[in-house]
């Protein structure tokens, strides 16, 4: 079966492999784009698959736009990370050789992954963190943070259980201690302290935050056919 696809080439990251195809098409786009240049391509998707060629930040901006226009349902997304140290390709297993990833996001069957949203309107595909943090923090009902901790990092649960992961990291000396603790929602009241999402720090520092599954999931190609 032959799968057609819109690549979406993010700010800088054209690749010399990743140029019109008889399967794709190369639509270049600024990093991090957003309504004007997004959602013009929703009407020429058809049944094609929309591509990300990008860095988790630009991904971020797509899927926002879907959840705004509620395509999340329908439209598989593919993603082509410009970044090793991407981490939504690390947490979701995806290739991060152009060539790889490609063909992965158009041969690939799109699985259901859990989309986690914030309390200001954003989403979180990859990694959250923050800190320096002193507060109390909740994942569900149950109590992660009291006090203080070196960091804060919460992620989809790629195991799709709950919805997110939420780890609580104190440094010392000669050792880390890491506790992770799975659920549907995260809350967390603290002295002000800046957050950073999928690689973009927040404008402000901010003193409460929250984390929480979406109702739909994102339709994300990730297995082989």
């Amino acid at each position: 079966m032959n799968v057609r696809g819109i690549v979406l080439a993010c700010g800088n990251s054209q690749s010399p492999l990743i140029t019109d195809g008889d399967r794709f098409e190369v639509r270049p786009v600024p990093a991090r784009p957003g309504k004007a240049e997004v959602d013009p391509v929703f009407a020429d998707l058809g049944d094609a698959r929309l591509i990300v060629h990008g860095t988790d930040a630009d991904l971020n901006a797509v899927v926002l736009r879907l959840l705004r226009t509620e395509r999340l349902s329908e439209v598989a997304l593919g993603y082509v990370p410009t970044d090793e140290d991407s981490a939504v390709a690390g947490l979701w297993g995806l290739s991060t050789d152009p060539g790889r990833a490609l063909d992965l996001a158009l041969s690939g069957d799109p699985d259901r992954i859990p989309l986690v949203r914030d309390d200001v309107g954003g989403v979180l595909l990859g990694l959250g963190s923050l800190g320096p943090v002193r507060g109390v923090g909740y994942a569900d009902d149950t109590v992660v943070l009291r006090g203080q901790a070196s960091r804060l990092e919460v992620t989809p649960d790629p195991d799709n259980g709950l919805g997110l992961l939420v780890s609580v990291i104190h440094k010392r000396v000669f050792m880390k201690k890491v506790k992770t603790t799975a659920g549907r929602a995260f809350q967390l009241g603290c002295l002000p302290v800046q957050v950073t999402v999928d690689g973009v720090a927040h404008p402000r520092p901010m003193g409460k935050w929250t984390w929480y599954r979406h109702t739909e999931d994102l339709r994300l190609v990730r297995g082989l056919r």
